[in-house]
């Protein structure tokens, strides 16, 4: 049996900060009118293509099955299922790895587990190895 894959986006690729800031321009622009144009459907042309670039950066985390996005605060995971699941890393209280199930516990006592049966070994471990990481750096932060 094939392991499965996951997509790591830790949300820090230029290129994606470019498109998303460029959309906001462009719709902006579009929306508030700010140039007069021959054609005045040119403005909403403006403003959709913002709207379009906006549907594209959103929808990254449905191109892949499995596919993990995070930052300094939190984490998105989508494992094996449709909708994600978000996760504050200043609310997770402990993190286990046991039998390919990641079991993360909060602070609020709500047990989150993501079954990972499917996951390649080295994908399972940088999932867990990013929870703890980021859950000891905003530990220390407060």
């Amino acid at each position: 049996m094939e392991m499965k894959k996951i997509h790591f986006d830790n949300m820090k690729n230029w290129i994606w900060i470019t498109i998303l800031i460029l959309s906001l321009i462009l719709i902006l622009t579009g929306g508030l009118e700010l140039f007069e144009f021959e054609n005045p459907k040119l403005n909403k042309g403006l403003s959709a293509s913002g709207f379009f670039l906006q549907v594209i950066y959103y929808s990254k985390m449905f191109w892949h099955k499995n596919y993990v996005q995070w930052n300094k605060k939190g984490a998105v995971i989508r494992v094996n299922s449709w909708s994600g699941k978000s996760l504050s890393f200043d609310q997770i209280k402990k993190t286990e790895l046991t039998e390919k199930k990641l079991i993360i516990t909060k602070d609020n006592g709500k047990i989150v587990t993501f079954d990972l049966n499917e996951i390649a070994e080295s994908d399972t471990q940088k999932l867990n190895e990013i929870i703890i990481k980021n859950t000891i750096a905003n530990k220390e932060l407060r």
